[in-house]
């Protein structure tokens, strides 16, 4: 007997739960019609929210800096791993998100851990979290040594009395976060009011704007900009992997957190950097953001497209007010019948059961991008409202 037999109890107790994963395989450009798993469909589930992933500028970027730098750096950022076009690239981003300094971090969800990590490192310091928060801060709360104060979806009222309790009151140091745009139900933070909050209770603010980088705001600078809060929001996490197309994260802020951070971030100090021709891609992609307006104004003319007749049609899209937009089915089994059931009729729209959402609240992510055309979402919605009236959810 093997001693990892256990695992196949395991995963029978995923597959009885409907939670084992079988990987799709892309076999094509990620673009917005796609090969999977050898059919082409109409790709409803990639974060290529400006379709750069076969952005012409973009890809010649990459080609040309693998053959300028080569492949890697075989190195971390603190030994030989920090390239001039790193460099160039943080001073970019910086401008981007108006920001005095900026850091590249290996993902997005490690920039979260790297930030929340190294920054509450007392059980004298509070870290305040949105209930719906990504897995990457619940993560790097986790691993940070800070007491953790978790505030009900959306809830200020909630938040508030959390900010005014006497433990979080006395503690050495407190900082708030949350994601700008939440990612499965598509919904905006209220950044105003929790800017007014914890600005009257000297707090730190961490914003996640990992859906919302070349989403929001104008050209794309995200939540912050958004609500027209410069200067007011101390840290901003960005991606590089969803509306830039590529891959990596970043922290946005003053120059003495990217300073602090270069010497303390674990992910930082003992990943190795990015290759050139991904530092070279996200230049690129910041050129086509500033001036190529047209992908985010088609990003947003498809979404309000795709929400009205998904919305006609009679689904329900939950509080989307972004690109993510969510048909709800309520049952695990429901909703992965349903994903194939569309996956056969040409659409790829993923679903996501428990424990990624809650129970009861299963559902179907859609993410529209600026690379569909009309005639591909209205063909989407055709085969939402037939596999939704063969399944019985559409009258």
């Amino acid at each position: 007997m093997s001693r990892m037999d256990f695992l196949k109890d395991e995963i029978n107790k995923l597959k009885e739960e409907n939670r084992f994963i079988k990987l799709r395989v892309l076999e094509s450009e990620q673009a917005p019609i796609a090969v999977i798993d050898g059919k082409k469909v109409i790709n409803l589930t990639s974060n290529n929210y400006l379709n750069l992933t076969t952005h012409p500028k973009v890809k010649k970027a990459a080609a040309d800096a693998c053959l300028k730098y080569g492949i890697g750096t075989a190195a971390v950022r603190t030994i030989i791993g920090t390239t001039t076009l790193h460099g160039e690239l943080e001073k970019r981003l910086a401008e981007f998100k108006q920001t005095e300094a900026a850091l590249v971090i290996q993902s997005g969800f490690t920039s979260n851990t790297a930030v929340c990590q190294s920054l509450m490192t007392s059980h004298e310091d509070v870290l305040i979290s949105d209930e719906l928060n990504h897995a990457s801060i619940i993560d790097g709360g986790r691993l940070s040594k800070a007491v953790k104060k978790v505030y009900r979806h959306s809830d200020m009222t909630h938040l508030k009395e959390i900010l005014e309790s006497p433990e979080v009151k006395k503690a050495r140091r407190r900082m708030l976060v949350t994601d700008g745009v939440f990612s499965m139900d598509g919904d905006i933070a209220k950044l105003p009011e929790i800017v007014e909050l914890c600005e009257r209770h000297d707090t730190i603010i961490m914003v996640d704007d990992a859906h919302s980088s070349g989403v929001l705001g104008n050209q794309g600078r995200g939540t912050v900009d958004h609500f027209d809060l410069k200067g007011r929001v101390d840290i901003q996490i960005g991606t590089l992997s969803k509306a830039f197309g590529t891959i990596g994260g970043y922290v946005a802020g003053c120059q003495d957190l990217r300073d602090y951070m270069v010497s303390t971030a674990r992910p930082f100090l003992f990943s190795s950097s990015h290759p050139p021709s991904v530092i070279a891609t996200c230049l690129a992609g910041l050129d086509v953001i500033y001036n190529e307006p047209e992908l985010l104004e088609k990003l947003w003319t498809n979404t309000k497209f795709f929400k009205e007749e998904i919305v006609k049609a009679g689904f329900d899209i939950n509080k989307s007010e972004t690109p993510i937009t969510p048909v709800m089915i309520g049952d695990t089994k429901k909703a992965v019948e349903f994903s194939d059931r569309l996956f056969e009729e040409g659409v790829f729209a993923l679903s996501i059961g428990f424990p990624t959402v809650a129970k009861g609240k299963e559902r179907l992510r859609n993410i529209i991008t600026a690379g569909h055309e009309i005639t591909d979402l209205e063909r989407a919605v055709a085969a939402y409202k037939k596999v939704g009236k063969e399944m019985g959810l559409l009258s």
